[in-house]
């Protein structure tokens, strides 16, 4: 049985192994902190609520505008080498965090982070497509998925350790534990393989990219908004369904801690088979259906919840957390297709980048809608936000195959013939 087990959850190469435990440290870290954040924000840095809220928008608007600046710089600089300045600069960042005192140096500190946090995200989502053969890319992001909700999980795990010793003294020190995680992360990532763009010359970087950006991309930029569209299940996840349980159902409270601990178990153990079968545009798709078809089962179960009693309610309420957790997996697997195989691969830094501006928008609006849908408008809202979910799916096709052709015209000229013969 051991051996089966191990079998199951061996890595698909060893390089997809090294990237999970990237994927694993990082989250580690991040998840450490941001267990403990709000109250590291409050008693150590000194902030109400309300600051610590402004802050973090204000940070998240700097982050946004910075997105595609961020993935120009990848492509120019090279994939592995931006990684490792982002971990980097986020590890010295990190140990700055005891010493800041007042709003002011917490919005400075909070933008900084947003900077080099779009960059680390444009960088690793760059370089795991340019190094990772075409045949296993999904999969192996499935692994690193299931290794990133671990690493948060464990990080989770310390950081309620920490707040457990209600001590100030134990709160100072939890930033310089984060930073020693991303500094092992930065050097680990430096002993990874070249990507083909860490291999260009400082001539060559100097050279223009030939061809239009993603911004000219209409078919990339209405695909990312859509898919950000449809990324709203998260929202559903962690805030309208808890918000539903509380306001509007019988449930006991405490249900809230075995959804969580549901989904992080599926989110460990499921990535993998939820993305097998998606080798390509057509099967990614296919998940994009599954993946509705899980949003909207999850709606109509839990709206149903505010008429039920009992063991009824704790029963639907779950499956229904249980759902939009498949609407995760499924819709997680079709975006690592799309990110492989509608990404000119001489810009997957400016297209990660442009991805997170529209991606943003498509998702940005959702929890004060959603909140206000399901909770004012009760049955009726959960309907419109269900066919929220339908119209982004039935405009994601069109404008993934728009992406398709926009490739084979504007892409390098292997790429076009690889299309061409891939479309014949």
């Amino acid at each position: 049985m051991l051996g089966s087990l191990r079998t199951r959850f061996r890595p698909p190469s060893p390089l997809a192994g090294r990237l999970a435990g990237q994927s694993l440290l990082f989250a580690l870290g991040e998840g450490t902190f941001m267990t403990g954040s709000a109250v590291f924000y409050t008693q150590i840095v000194g902030l109400s609520a309300a600051q610590v809220g402004l802050g973090l928008t204000i940070a998240g608007v700097a982050g946004f505008a910075l997105a595609w600046p961020m993935g120009k710089l990848v492509d120019r600089f090279g994939p592995k080498r931006c990684w490792a300045v982002s971990a980097a600069g986020q590890a010295a960042l990190f140990s700055l965090w005891p010493f800041i005192d007042g709003f002011r140096g917490y919005v400075a500190m909070a933008m900084v982070m947003a900077v080099f946090e779009s960059l680390g995200g444009a960088s690793h989502g760059a370089y795991t497509i340019d190094v990772l053969p075409p045949e296993e890319r999904v999969e192996s992001r499935a692994y690193m998925y299931s290794a990133l909700n671990l690493g948060f999980t464990l990080g989770s795990l310390l950081g309620g350790i920490a707040l457990a010793f209600d001590s100030n003294t134990v709160l100072h020190a939890l930033p310089w534990f984060v930073t020693a995680a991303f500094l092992v992360n930065a050097a680990a990532i430096l002993r990874l393989p070249n990507a083909p763009h860490d291999e260009r010359t400082p001539e060559e970087r100097r050279v223009r990219l030939p061809g239009p950006g993603p911004l000219r991309n209409a078919g990339w930029m209405a695909g990312t908004f859509f898919t950000g569209v449809l990324w709203t299940n998260q929202v559903l996840l962690n805030i309208v369904i808890p918000l539903w349980l509380v306001e509007r159902t019988d449930a006991p409270r405490v249900l809230l801690a075995f959804l969580f601990g549901t989904n992080t178990v599926m989110c460990i153990f499921l990535p993998m088979a939820a993305a097998r079968g998606v080798r390509d545009i057509s099967t990614a798709l296919r998940a994009i259906r599954l993946s509705t078809v899980f949003f909207v089962g999850s709606c109509l179960i839990t709206l149903y919840t505010h008429e039920t009693v009992g063991w009824v309610t704790i029963a639907l309420v779950w499956l229904g957390h249980v759902t939009v957790t498949g609407a995760e997996l499924y819709l997680s697997a079709a975006s690592w297709s799309f990110e492989a195989e509608l990404m000119d691969p001489r810009r997957r830094g400016e297209y990660q980048g442009a991805a997170e501006l529209s991606g943003t928008l498509g998702r940005v609006w959702a929890p004060a809608l959603y909140t206000f849908l399901a909770m004012s408008w009760g049955e009726a809202g959960w309907l419109v936000i269900a066919l929220i979910a339908v119209v982004a799916t039935v405009g994601l096709h069109p404008s993934v195959r728009r992406a398709q052709a926009f490739l084979v015209e504007h892409g390098p000229p292997a790429e076009k013939a690889s299309r061409a013969t891939g479309a014949a």
